[in-house]
């Protein structure tokens, strides 16, 4: 982990950079204006070929529960995983964070990925794709598995779009349920490496269609 010294501002492009080389920002809280950056000695990835999707999870999945729709609404979906929840009573999505991904969603580097109910924002994720590689920031749910089904469905995007990287920085259980697993600094960096000579496609699906639970689920067969 590092700390910068003199404040300086951090561009989109520089982002980009720093992600390039395993570094990511992190603030010590929504109320501090400044970033940090973080290399952390153990990384947390999902390989992309081992994700485990229970017979519950499956069966959410397929049933549609939840329309399934990326890049629709970036605000809302920052906007809710800064809010506190059970397991987090504290967020370090400060507005540095929200400028800086807001920036690079607008130039096609962040993407989203949301369940709605009805048309209401029920659950999601975010994260920033690079070539072969995604790095997930963070996801939120306010119905139960909304979550957990916006994760099966960005690894099944994933996998069709050719990526070979997703990168969820720390360890949880509840990511280690679904398949994640810890490397060391040094194997997440060889990783990266390979990742980013491969040219990958987060739009391998239409931007506006509402993907099936039954075509995530297929294409993590495939």
């Amino acid at each position: 982990m590092s700390r910068p010294g003199a404040p300086y501002a951090i561009t989109p492009h520089l982002l980009l950079r720093a992600y390039s080389i395993g570094l990511f920002p992190m603030a010590e809280s929504a109320e501090d204006d400044q970033l940090f950056w973080v290399d952390p000695e153990k990384r947390a990835i999902f390989p992309l070929d081992t994700f485990i999707v229970s017979r519950s999870l499956a069966k959410t999945v397929r049933s549609d529960r939840f329309e399934v729709v990326v890049d629709r609404d970036f605000d809302a979906v920052i906007d809710a995983c800064a809010q506190p929840a059970p397991d987090r009573e504290k967020t370090w999505i400060n507005e540095e964070i929200r400028r800086l991904y807001r920036d690079l969603f607008e130039m096609g580097f962040a993407h989203t990925v949301e369940c709605r109910r009805d048309g209401e924002l029920v659950g999601g994720l975010y994260g920033v794709a690079l070539r072969g590689a995604f790095f997930g920031e963070s996801m939120f749910h306010r119905e139960r598995d909304a979550s957990k089904v916006a994760l099966t469905h960005l690894v099944a995007r994933l996998r069709a779009g050719g990526f070979q990287l997703l990168d969820t920085q720390f360890m949880t259980n509840h990511l280690a349920s679904l398949g994640a697993i810890e490397i060391s600094r040094e194997a997440y960096h060889r990783a990266l490496e390979e990742a980013l000579v491969i040219h990958a496609d987060f739009h391998v699906w239409e931007k506006e269609a509402r993907i099936s639970g039954r075509q995530a689920l297929d294409a993590l067969e495939d």
